[in-house]
């Protein structure tokens, strides 16, 4: 055959086509081949899987169980946190009153202090001023009082000693003997 010859240029078209097929075949059966060792592949994969899937079922259920609880939790701590700022609102209110009261309690107390530490002072001088008074109302009744008291109890004892003697009985004569009792002076 010759290349002139539209024959010609029919068959090399037909044994390209053939050729393409050939390959065309060669890379359909490779890729049936490598599908195929996909397949094993992920069938052996889900066969080691499935085990842990059954295991991971409940779990996932005790997660969205958790995720639940969780949700409850995030809306009670909001409502705690709003009861929380209210809690921190009325304590800074009580702080705030608190301190108000104890600077009155300052102010009288700074004030009582005053006033007694004056009351203290006054009733000192009194006390001061009483025992002055005592002790000047003591000397004055030792001087006027009991001073002349005693010497008037002294001359008294004088006057009464001298009215014994005068008035006592002639005395005994020497010559005999006195008792004890006579013999004492009283």
């Amino acid at each position: 055959m010759n290349a002139s010859e539209p024959q010609f240029w029919m068959m090399i078209a037909s044994i390209v086509i053939a050729i393409c097929f050939v390959f065309m075949a060669a890379a359909l059966i490779a890729i049936a081949i490598v599908i195929r060792r996909i397949v094993n592949t992920v069938r052996k994969l889900e066969e080691r899987i499935n085990p842990v899937i059954e295991k991971i079922e409940p779990l996932m259920e005790k997660v969205n169980a958790i995720g639940e609880q969780g949700k409850i939790i995030s809306a009670q701590f909001s409502e705690m946190s709003i009861y929380l700022s209210n809690a921190t609102r009325n304590f800074s209110e009580s702080t705030e009153l608190i301190r108000d009261e104890i600077a009155e309690l300052k102010e009288l107390v700074g004030q009582t202090a005053v006033v007694a530490k004056e009351k203290v002072e006054m009733i000192s001088d009194t006390i001061d001023r009483t025992h002055g008074q005592v002790v000047s109302t003591a000397d004055f009744i030792q001087r006027k009082v009991i001073g002349p008291a005693r010497e008037l109890a002294a001359i008294m004892a004088g006057i009464r000693k001298g009215l014994e003697v005068l008035l006592a009985p002639t005395p005994k004569r020497i010559d005999r003997a006195y008792t004890d009792e006579e013999l004492f002076i009283g």
